[in-house]
Formats: structure tokens, C-alpha cells, sequence
């Protein structure tokens, strides 16, 4: 454990809850030029840090949302070319996750009532010898031109209290006063595993225009997470107000989805050139609404001075897919956008409205995608360790949220008390398993599998007698197209059987984990519990190869988790793809069933339907929000009904990416890209063109280099071009040729139209 100097300190007034902080020193002298100087930042709340007038670094919401009352993050910094013979730290405090809103019963202040920061910084000279200062009791406080901010509800600026000087040696004033030290345990202090947040992109209004209500509106034509750098000049004390929204309804600015979040940002003008960046909060957004803007709408639209900052957590980019469906296109880069927006230091369900939490079930259904678009390895090594740590100080019992702050608020009646929740809870098992698939780094498993086979055996503590999970609350298959908008757990997948397969998957994956680690009592253990559950599963049931409440969801889950018999899995893949055409191939399946029912379909030999299912445009499917406009994956298939209008449930979000899972199955099957072996030591490539798609490529920077693969139908051939990385070997599965080991390289591969066969 690391012994800190430094201590973590708080304002000794509010300062409109954004307080800056400053420390003045000089450096020791007779040691020779400074070799190094590192800045340990973390805060309680969030922190931004300036040496010497400079930015320590891009990061922001530093030390970001963990679960507080275990650990607390901290960033390192090289901050050497930034110090000085006389140095100035200074220090800007927010509300942030600690003691901001959270969710949505209007509460804050779940983790605690003060803002705290810490700053240790460590000097090493050309002798040797070491400096190091820290925050404590000789800083100073004082006030900031922020006058409000909140995650929710935005940040108020006030350009007239712009100042700079507080950065300058030497510095004082009659608004500041004293710090006094927090009695707070450093002991949870933690560095960051995963990546900072950071700016990513930028992008400039397409329109702008006033509604028929009178009102400025902007469209940025992008669904996004971020805000609104402005560059204004006007009257003194002239207040310029930006609310957000992610939709337009009725030609005017969508903001019922929000429900209480008030996502506006306010910027008072200093009579100057002004810019104002509210980086103590985030909004999701494509829409802005402009009031008092000098000049109105003409001024602002000939003048520009609007840019949309998008931030996300500073992860790769390393997985992409195109095809000759310019729709299938834009769905995937919907996902793109969906998780660029949503992976914001914790991977939440939304990134808009008084929610934007970790919901476990999310990311259970979209983890593998995850991890082939971005490198998202370290991200969520990172929620894993405060996953395991509330359900460690919990009885093992995996919340629905991580970090949890719903064990601080009164949930719905129709949640009962909080339990082990298949799909939901199941994120401490199938997350880390998806992250060793993709990338061979047997350290997530080491690191979780203590919380694999604690959430397991809690899971085993739940099932009846019968040995089945069939008690307590469950989400089940979670915003099944058919339920109405008010019930979202009224599911035609009867909850039980789709609890019964979740448990005999995590079983499963567990057995599997304990083999990669060489635990074979565990492994033997696990294994045992998964035959089990197939025995009960398949005996209450299963019968005539019927699954009880025999829908699509059931089908998909028995057929991909691998419960079933031959004979009752022949059955359930013909039934399954009976039942998806007579739904006319529009969508049936929630949060449960979604992410496997093409593979089920592919699986059993209905490529075809799986196709036909994919490529419906007719509400509910993937590409009917993309046929109304939809540039990030929505969370109801019908977010926006036909005529426009907003689904008139209370939760409904345009940035949700759970329902994006599909993209998993679009790398693999039609771009032809899978691993054979955990981190593509092995690689399947088996492209299965249909659909009419007439080309598609994929590429991955696999972690032992770029794997590609590019079809293409032309004059009845189809024409594949394959790149394995070094250190890897592929398997090539071409539609009507034998199989084919092939090593690192280029390769090129024709199949005639006589030898082509699609299935």
C-alpha cells in the first residue's frame, strides 16, 4: 500500500459547489535540474489540476464514478515539463457522481456531503534526491466562475468571475480563505486501471433554425455525449441558455425522455470574447435550444460559435465492419456511437436522463461487441473490480447496477427486494468470459474468479428443490417488443426458463474458467451444477421438443447455451425460425433473447431467416430506427413510434446500446471474423454472405496483430481476401469447398459459381 504525504482536503465555504483550490511551493535547492515530477490527482467528486498555469493533463471527471465507499481512483501525472523553481498547484472541484444527482428519485449526496481533492506531487532530481508536497492545511480556497453544476441537470457559468491570476505565484485575495483537512482513508485510494475520459471528436452544427414555437434550435446531426463549447461575444450579464435533447417531437425540442434531468448549461456573458466548456457535467444530445443568444438565430447562424465536444472514455478503436447495405452501415455505426456514448467511466445504460447508471444486464447482452469495437479490456477490468467489490460487502449477491447506488434509494414495488437476477447478476461471470475470448488475457479471469464462483454458488443457493430458478424477481427478457409500454418486464419468454438457461450458461462458463486457470475442483464443481440444471431444465421444461412458452427468446437461449439434445435442438431451430417468419421477420426478443437469436437461427441452419430478420425495416426490427433516422441504437425497438411522436413509456431512451448486440453476430458471420482460440490465437474465418449483400469486410487488431477478411459476389463467384497476423493461424470455411488451415499473411481465395452453395 502506498504511504501518502499529501491529504485530501475541502473548501472551508461552498463556493457555489465548484471551489478552487491552490498550493504554492518552491523546490529544493543544490539537488540539479529535475529529473521527474509526478502528480497523484483523485478527488472527492471530480478535479481538474493546473501547474503553473498549464493543464496537467486532458483528462477529465477525474477520478470518475467507483464504488466510493471501497475505492476511491487516482490519476498519475508527468507533470515535469510543467514545474518550476516556484510552483503553483491549483485545483478546480465539481459535484460530479460523489455528490451529485443520482438516479432518479431527485436525491444526492449518496457518498457524502463534502468535495474533497488530493494532490501529492514527487520530485526527483539529478542527486537523487526526492521533494514531495501535498494538499493540506497551508492551500487556500476560493470561489470559481462555475455557479452551478450538476451531471444531470448542467453548469452555470459566470464569464464576469472569469480569473486567471489565482494561478500566478504570489497570488491572493480577500474571496479566499482556508482548507482544513477531511478525516477521510486514503487506504481506498486506487490507481485507475482502465483509461481516462478525454475529448474525442468535435463536430459543427448542420442547421440551425427556429421552430414554430419561437424557439433557436441546432442539430449537430450526430446523437452524442458531451456539450457545447460556445464562443460568444455580448452585453455584460446577457445569459445564454443551452438545453439538450436527443429528438425533435412535434418540430420542437424532445425533452420529455429526460424525465427531471434538466440538461442545460447556462453561460453568463462578460461584455467580451467569451468561451465557455462545461467539462463538470455531460449531456446525451443531438439537439440544442439556444435562448439569449446576441443577435438571435441569424446571428448564430451566420456567426457559428456553437461546437459540440464529444467526450468517452480514451479507449482504441480496433474493430470495423462495412457492406454493400448502406442500412446494415449505419446500424453498426449506431453501435459505435451507442458505446462511445454510454462508456463514459462506467459503462451505463444511457447517457441522457436522471438514470445513466451501470446496469449489469446492459453489458451482459452487449460485452463481446464491446470488446471487438473498442479495446475495452482495461475499461472493464476496471467495473469488474467494483462489481466484485459490492457484491464481496453483499453476501455475494451481484447488483443490478455497479457502481450500486440503488442500495441507497427505494426501488419500484415491482422490483422486490433486491436478489440475484439472471442476466443481470450473470455479468460477473459472462463480462470477464468475453473479455478472455477476445483478447487471451487470462488476468481478468484470475481477477474475477472469485466473484464467478461466489455470484455461481449464490446463484445454486436460489433454485428450488426441482432445480430449477424459478423464485424471486426477474427482469426476464427485458423490453420484449410485445409488452406495452408501461410493463417492460411482461414478457412472452416465460421468466423462469430464461432464468433456468442463464443459470445453466453461467455454470457452465464458470466450469470453463476453472479449466483455463487449472482449478479442476472447481471445474468438476461447476460442470456438475450445469448437468444438473440441464437435467432439470430439459425434464419440466422441455417436452415433444416444445420449450415451455414456446416464443423466440427460449429457443434462442436453449439453442446457443447448448442445453438441448440433438434431437430437441433439430426441433427448437426449426420451431424458432417457424416462429420468426410467422412474425412477417420483425423482431419478438427483449434484452434476453436479442443477442442470440441470429446465432440460433445460423446455427440450426437457417441462415436465411436470420438474414431476413436482420434486414426488416418495419417496426420492430435493427433497421427500423435506422429507417427513422436513428443515429445511435435506441432502447425500445419503438423509442419513436411511425408518425414521429415519442413512445409514451416513462423510460425511454435514443442511446442504449443493449439492443446493438447484434453487431457481435454481424463481425462473425458476415464479415467472416471469429476467434477460434481466446485472443484470436486461432482464428475462425467463415464468411456467410446472403441477405443480397453483395460485399462486406471486417478487420480487428487482434492482440497479436490486424486480422482482415473482404467477399465479394461478382459474376456468380465469390471472391474472399484474408489477412492472418503473425503469430496466428486461421481456420478458412468458404461456402462449398473443404476447410483450409492457413498461416500469416495475405491470401486470396475464389469459389466458381458452379462450386458455391449458400446454407
Amino acid at each position: 500500500m502506498t504511504t501518502w504525504h499529501a491529504r485530501m482536503i475541502a473548501a472551508d465555504k461552498e463556493f457555489d459547489g465548484a471551489p478552487r483550490l491552490r498550493g504554492e511551493f518552491r523546490l529544493d535547492d543544490g539537488h540539479g535540474d529535475v529529473e521527474s515530477a509526478t502528480l497523484f490527482l483523485s478527488a472527492l467528486g471530480v478535479v481538474e489540476a493546473w501547474v503553473n498555469g498549464e493543464r496537467a493533463s486532458e483528462d477529465l471527471l477525474t477520478p470518475g464514478w467507483s464504488s466510493y465507499e471501497w475505492r476511491v481512483r487516482y490519476r498519475e501525472l508527468d507533470v515535469t515539463h510543467l514545474v518550476g523553481t516556484t510552483t503553483v498547484i491549483g485545483l478546480a472541484l465539481g459535484n460530479g457522481w460523489y455528490r451529485g444527482r443520482l438516479a432518479w428519485a431527485g436525491g444526492s449526496r449518496y457518498y457524502g456531503q463534502e468535495l474533497g481533492a488530493f494532490a501529492e506531487l514527487r520530485v526527483r532530481f539529478a542527486d537523487g534526491h526526492e521533494q514531495i508536497i501535498g494538499s493540506d492545511e497551508s492551500w487556500i480556497s476560493g470561489p470559481s466562475a462555475t455557479t452551478a453544476n450538476d451531471l444531470y441537470d448542467g453548469q452555470s457559468i459566470d464569464a464576469r468571475r472569469f480569473d486567471d491570476g489565482w494561478l500566478a505565484p504570489g497570488f491572493t485575495s480577500g474571496e479566499w480563505s482556508a482548507v482544513r483537512a477531511l478525516d477521510d482513508d486514503l487506504g481506498r485510494l486506487e490507481p485507475y486501471i482502465g483509461p481516462p475520459v478525454r475529448r474525442q471528436l468535435e463536430l459543427q452544427p448542420v442547421t440551425v433554425w427556429t421552430s414554430p414555437a419561437g424557439k433557436v434550435l441546432v442539430d449537430f446531426g450526430q446523437n452524442m455525449v458531451g456539450w457545447v463549447r460556445v464562443s460568444v461575444t455580448g452585453p455584460a450579464g446577457q445569459v445564454v441558455t443551452i438545453r439538450h435533447a436527443e429528438v425533435l417531437e412535434e418540430d420542437e425540442l424532445g425533452t420529455r425522455p429526460l424525465r427531471s434531468a434538466e440538461a442545460t448549461d447556462r453561460f453568463t456573458l462578460s461584455g467580451g470574447d467569451d468561451v465557455f466548456e462545461p467539462t463538470l457535467t455531460f449531456h446525451g444530445f443531438r439537439y440544442a435550444e439556444v435562448e439569449g443568444w446576441p443577435g438571435g438565430a441569424d446571428a448564430l447562424r451566420d456567426l457559428g460559435g456553437l461546437t459540440a465536444v464529444v467526450i468517452s472514455s480514451d479507449m482504441k478503436r480496433i474493430g470495423h465492419f462495412t457492406s454493400s447495405d448502406p442500412l446494415l452501415n449505419r446500424l453498426h455505426e449506431n453501435a459505435v456511437w451507442g458505446m462511445r456514448g454510454n462508456f463514459v467511466d462506467v459503462p451505463t445504460d444511457c447517457p441522457q436522463r436522471d438514470e445513466r447508471l451501470g446496469w449489469t444486464g446492459d453489458l451482459s447482452a452487449f460485452a463481446p461487441s464491446a470488446a471487438f469495437l473498442f479495446d475495452s479490456r482495461d475499461f472493464l477490468r476496471d467495473w469488474l473490480r467494483d462489481l466484485a467489490l459490492e457484491q464481496k460487502h453483499d453476501s455475494d449477491l451481484v447488483p443490478f447496477v455497479v457502481p450500486n447506488v440503488l442500495k441507497y434509494i427505494e426501488q419500484p414495488a415491482e422490483f422486490g427486494a433486491p436478489d440475484t437476477a439472471a442476466v443481470w447478476s450473470d455479468a460477473a461471470v459472462w463480462v470477464p468470459w468475453a473479455l478472455w475470448t477476445a483478447y487471451g488475457d487470462k488476468r481478468v479471469l484470475e481477477e474475477q474468479f472469485e466473484s464467478m464462483t461466489g455470484h455461481a454458488r449464490r446463484l445454486r443457493s436460489k433454485l428450488s428443490a426441482n432445480g430449477l430458478w424459478d423464485t424471486g424477481f426477474q427482469f426476464g427478457d427485458w423490453l420484449d417488443p410485445d409488452a406495452s409500454p408501461d410493463q417492460p418486464w411482461a414478457a412472452k419468454a416465460d421468466k423462469h426458463v430464461v432464468a433456468t438457461l442463464c443459470a445453466f450458461r453461467t455454470a457452465s462458463l464458470v466450469a470453463a474458467a476453472a479449466t483455463v486457470l487449472g482449478d479442476e475442483p472447481a471445474a468438476t464443481e461447476f460442470s456438475e451444477m450445469a448437468k444438473e440444471l440441464q437435467a432439470a431444465f430439459t425434464g419440466q421444461y422441455v417436452s415433444g421438443g416444445v420449450i415451455t412458452s414456446d416464443c423466440t427468446t427460449v429457443y434462442a437461449l436453449a439453442i446457443v447455451f447448448g442445453i438441448l439434445g440433438d434431437a430437441d435442438r433439430e426441433f427448437a431451430g426449426h420451431r424458432l425460425a417457424e416462429l420468426v417468419e410467422k412474425s412477417g421477420f420483425l423482431i419478438s426478443t427483449g434484452f434476453a433473447g436479442t443477442p442470440f437469436v441470429t446465432d440460433a437461427l445460423t446455427d440450426t441452419g437457417h441462415l436465411d431467416v436470420a438474414y431476413r430478420l436482420l434486414l426488416q425495416t418495419e417496426n420492430p426490427s435493427w433497421l427500423y430506427s435506422v429507417s427513422m433516422g436513428a443515429t445511435t441504437i435506441w432502447e425500445r425497438w419503438d423509442s419513436m413510434l411511425p408518425d414521429g411522436s415519442i413512445n409514451p413509456g416513462e423510460m425511454t431512451s435514443f442511446n442504449h446500446y443493449a439492443l446493438g448486440a447484434v453487431v457481435d453476430w454481424m463481425h462473425r458471420t458476415i464479415g467472416g471474423l471469429a476467434p477460434l482460440e481466446p485472443g484470436y490465437r486461432r482464428i475462425l474465418i467463415a464468411p456467410r454472405p446472403g441477405g443480397g449483400l453483395q460485399w462486406a469486410e471486417s478487420s480487428l487488431e487482434t492482440p497479436l496483430g490486424l486480422a482482415t477478411v473482404r467477399w465479394e459476389l461478382l459474376d456468380g463467384r465469390l471472391d474472399v481476401a484474408v489477412t492472418v497476423p503473425e503469430g496466428s493461424e486461421a481456420v478458412l470455411q468458404l461456402p462449398g469447398v473443404d476447410e483450409e488451415i492457413i498461416g500469416p499473411g495475405h491470401h486470396q481465395r475464389t469459389v466458381s459459381p458452379a462450386t458455391l452453395t449458400f446454407h
